[in-house]
């Protein structure tokens, strides 16, 4: 029976050794066995294998060392006190504008909120060719200018310094003095080539070329994301040095890699556009140091990405007069206000099931609004294909644009243009009603700014358009005269509008 026991204890102490585990990309969570679906997150085709690997001490002394900082030299380890969080916030009230390093990018820094916090590390994802690499040298060239006395250092898994030297010639002809590249796919080779106390930025391309020496699968690998993520948010936390991380997506647009990785950093941005336009929009979806929906907007040319000061007007600029199935939306990203066209198509289907195809707007959402013209409005477009365009690239999540979606589709049906110089916005119910929405003043401000005088809202209180009227009134802008208000509660009184 002994015998049985310590052979028994043998094999689990072999199997703990070499155990295969199976980590789910989505959630990060880790199964004993596999199986077609997460059981935390529901997730289907998500686990993939990997082996857990021990390090061995000396190892671990030798990255806390390098890493951490554990140690201080002598082989002591460095006892860390709590702080004093008042006494740190009143020192360190007067140097909150020391606390972010600006690029004077102002699309960039408004969406990471006002420049990059020292110590942050930002992810920055988007799909390939899109323009991540050219916005984070121009960054990097910026912040160069921004900190002469430190090294900006850019370390790419992907390009060889002279395919990066060429981009940064497309850039500008006079890069700065403390700009230094360095292709390197190996994480520890490039942490020890940093001169960490002179270095003021650092840049990694990509995570997913990176890889490290410690983990036993090759790069690009769940396991290796985490291990070379987390070491690089240890090393930015650790010197206080803020740094990009640019990572690939898979192929509906979410990052490449583990949820895990979305834990560990502490912005995340992510850049979309349209094939073949030239429309960039950079969007935060993660931010611990400011607004996460804030948006920006660029152009992107041979020299790099350019920044459209007034998207509303770049967006409206090839709109021709008096278009049919054309409505004009007011929405708001952020704290940020912006029109652009909605363009709908409406024929009838030359098949027996009818089509309905998007760019830029949720396809249920569509549905649920074709269900409720339908239903309630005289335009019926069952036996009808429809197409909706977004015009500028962008994708609409607010539901805000109901209202500008629906004008569109009873234009296109009922072949009428809608009023010239006017905008729509409000959501829509699935009983046909039309509920308010917030940031009508900005909205509002910036139609009137673009010399729109009419605008179709969703009704509200008298006392709600008293202050509303109050408040445009501070910004000379006067309620019937500037700007005529047309309130509409439901989609048969916006049918009646139209027609």
């Amino acid at each position: 029976m002994i015998y049985v026991l310590i052979i028994y204890k043998f094999i689990i102490i072999v199997m703990a050794k070499n155990s295969i585990q199976y980590l789910c990309q989505e959630c990060g969570d880790v199964h004993l066995k596999w199986s077609g679906q997460c059981l935390s997150c529901k997730e289907w085709n998500t686990l993939k294998e990997f082996k857990e690997v021990k390090i061995s001490k000396k190892t671990q002394e030798k990255l806390g060392h390098k890493i951490r900082g554990m140690s201080n030299g002598e082989g002591k380890k460095k006892i860390m006190s709590p702080i004093d969080i008042l006494a740190k916030s009143k020192n360190a009230s007067g140097d909150n504008k020391n606390l972010r390093i600006q690029t004077d990018i102002s699309e960039l820094d408004r969406v990471v909120g006002g420049g990059f916090f020292k110590g942050s590390l930002t992810l920055l994802t988007g799909d390939p060719g899109i323009g991540k690499s050219t916005l984070s040298l121009q960054a990097c060239l910026a912040i160069a200018e921004k900190i002469p006395e430190k090294k900006v250092v850019i370390i790419s898994g992907e390009e060889s310094e002279s395919q990066i030297t060429d981009r940064l010639y497309r850039i500008t002809q006079t890069p700065p003095k403390n700009l230094f590249l360095l292709s390197e796919s190996i994480l520890e080779t490039a942490i020890a080539s940093l001169d960490i106390e002179n270095t003021g930025f650092i840049l990694f391309d990509s995570v997913q070329t990176l890889a490290s020496i410690e983990i036993e699968s090759m790069s690009g690998s769940v396991t290796q994301n985490v291990a070379v993520t987390e070491r690089i948010m240890l090393l930015s936390k650790k010197y206080n040095i803020p740094t990009i991380l640019i990572g690939h997506v898979t192929k509906t647009g979410e990052m490449a890699g583990p949820q895990t990785m979305a834990h560990l950093v502490d912005t995340m941005l992510h850049i979309e556009g349209e094939t073949g336009s030239d429309f960039r929009i950079l969007k935060s979806r993660k931010n611990r140091f400011g607004d996460v929906s804030e948006i920006g907007v660029f152009s992107m040319h041979s020299s790099g990405m350019k920044e459209v000061k007034n998207p509303s007007a770049t967006f409206l600029s090839g709109r021709l007069p008096n278009a049919i199935g054309s409505a004009i939306y007011a929405g708001v990203e952020g704290s940020r206000p912006f029109l652009i066209e909605i363009q709908s198509l409406t024929n009838a289907t030359a098949f027996g099931y009818p089509k309905r195809s998007n760019s830029g707007f949720d396809s249920n959402r569509l549905e649920i609004l074709l269900a409720v013209v339908a239903r309630y409005t005289s335009a019926k477009l069952e036996n009808d294909d429809v197409f909706i365009n977004i015009v500028g690239g962008l994708k609409i999540k607010e539901r805000s644009a109901d209202l500008a979606i629906v004008a569109s589709l009873i234009s296109s049906k009922k072949k009428i243009a809608l009023p010239e110089k006017t905008v729509f916005f409000g959501e829509i119910g699935l009983s046909g009603e039309i509920r308010a929405v917030n940031n009508i003043s900005k909205r509002l401000q910036e139609a009137q700014k673009l010399g729109f005088s009419q605008a179709v809202i969703p009704t509200i209180s008298s006392q709600a358009f008293t202050l509303l009227t109050e408040e445009l009134l501070e910004k000379n802008i006067k309620v019937g005269d500037n700007l005529k208000l047309v309130q509409v509660k439901t989609v048969f009184e916006l049918e009646k509008f139209i027609v």
